[in-house]
């Protein structure tokens, strides 16, 4: 069976809470306002697509492709990235709310989760390096076995790192968030 194939095209206040959104393939498409709570995405593939002001929680992602997609003020609660499939995986996000999703074992090298809310994000033996987490509010976040090396927090707040169980080399630190890789040492800093 052939796949739909969508390209530029813009999809503008849509709601696939109730009849999902089409199995297929969308490339350079833009979605604006569109609401894919508890949606079924698994088997579609985003290649350059964009995601601003969309409520994508708890969507079902199993070997769902996102090939350099963006989201902007998205909410995003509880998504499982690690059922994505790998192949290309690449994602930027900016100004969105991603508590309680989980990129375990997920490659995010080289991407951005700028001015996001990553509360309870698992982020277990995910590869981060050189990711970009600025302004991003990482309270709870699971950092466990996790590749940090030139990661940037020096905008960062609320996380807790543990130097001994993650890889952290040339990672980014400003001098005011350091207490923030001593929590597992109980020290305390004033």
């Amino acid at each position: 069976m052939a796949k739909n194939c969508i390209s530029d095209q813009e999809f503008k206040n849509e709601n696939y809470t109730v009849d999902f959104l089409t199995i297929g393939e969308y490339e350079n498409c833009n979605f604006l306002n569109c609401n894919f709570l508890e949606s079924e995405l698994s088997e579609i593939l985003f290649v350059d697509c964009s995601f601003k002001n969309s409520d994508l929680s708890n969507a079902k992602l199993r070997n769902t492709s996102f090939q350099n997609a963006e989201f902007e003020e998205c909410k995003m609660l509880g998504l499982h990235f690690e059922e994505c499939n790998p192949f290309l995986f690449a994602v930027r996000c900016n100004s969105s709310i991603l508590n309680f999703s989980s990129f375990f074992k997920v490659s995010l090298k080289n991407t951005g989760l700028t001015n996001c809310q990553l509360q309870d994000v698992d982020f277990t033996e995910a590869d981060c390096s050189h990711v970009n987490f600025g302004g991003s509010d990482c309270l709870s976040a699971n950092f466990f076995q996790t590749n940090l090396q030139a990661a940037d927090f020096r905008s960062s707040i609320n996380f807790s790192i543990d130097p001994t169980q993650n890889r952290l080399k040339k990672a980014k630190f400003s001098i005011n968030n350091l207490q923030g890789l001593l929590h597992s040492f109980s020290l305390e800093v004033e």
